[in-house]
């Protein structure tokens, strides 16, 4: 990569979030899970478009498609264009050659017509060239604002994956199998706790672990009620 560029690609192992692989996904379609394996492990396998609201889980599972591309030994890479406006076009130049691409957060170049060529001009390069690609974006293809009808057209050929919004047994799930990965301690009353305060979507999920494993960790202490108001506070319950 040339000229000072900075691309948001995740080349190397280790650099993948340990939480975020495709057997720790909670809640997944029927059949979702096999066919990203599929796209991140089989050459001209599906390529694949997951839409869902902020939250729901997308970014996981590129980052776990590419996690299990990588374990395969093939060349995968993660961009998202959030905050790309512009500039698309050179981004994608690093994504030349890869096994897989996975491309976040379509919505935000949505309407710029500079950005929506350069990446209608991506997807038929990789397609000739043998990639696999997984796209996502909150709205289905349909329902992105594209100003470009062509790639509308290419992204709506994708076999679509729709995530749904984590229920509360699927975020107790979540919350339990985030603490045993980290070999932390919780029980159930202080699931209950949580679960009353904090947000649906995963991402929240995902940094009030981080976070409470470092204070854990510090004040060598369990998951307990009392742990989570010293560290959170007693707040007011989520909304339902």
């Amino acid at each position: 990569m040339s000229g000072g560029r900075h691309v948001p690609q995740l080349p190397l192992a280790l650099r993948y979030p340990p939480d975020q692989r495709l057997e720790t996904f909670v809640g997944a379609p029927e059949g979702a899970i096999a066919l990203l394996a599929s796209s991140a492990t089989v050459a001209a396998s599906d390529w694949l478009y997951v839409s869902g609201l902020a939250g729901s889980g997308k970014t996981h599972l590129l980052l776990g498609a590419c996690t299990q591309a990588l374990e395969a030994g093939r060349r995968p890479a993660y961009l998202s264009v959030m905050g790309l406006a512009g500039r698309v076009a050179d981004a994608v130049q690093a994504l030349e050659g890869m096994d897989l691409v996975a491309i976040d957060d379509l919505d935000a170049i949505a309407g710029n017509r500079a950005d929506e060529v350069a990446l209608f001009d991506f997807h038929n390069r990789a397609r000739a060239g043998g990639a696999n690609v997984i796209y996502a974006g909150t709205a289905r293809p349909d329902a992105l604002e594209l100003a470009l009808p062509d790639l509308r057209s290419r992204l709506g050929q994708c076999v679509g994956l729709a995530l749904q919004p984590l229920d509360d047994d699927s975020r107790r799930e979540v919350l339990r199998q985030r603490a045993q990965r980290r070999g932390l301690a919780i029980d159930e009353a202080a699931l209950d706790w949580l679960l009353r305060r904090v947000g649906r979507d995963l991402g929240s999920l995902a940094q009030l672990f981080d976070r409470l494993d470092r204070e854990a960790l510090a004040a060598q202490r369990r998951l307990s009620v009392p742990f989570l108001r010293d560290v959170l506070g007693h707040g007011a319950e989520r909304p339902d």
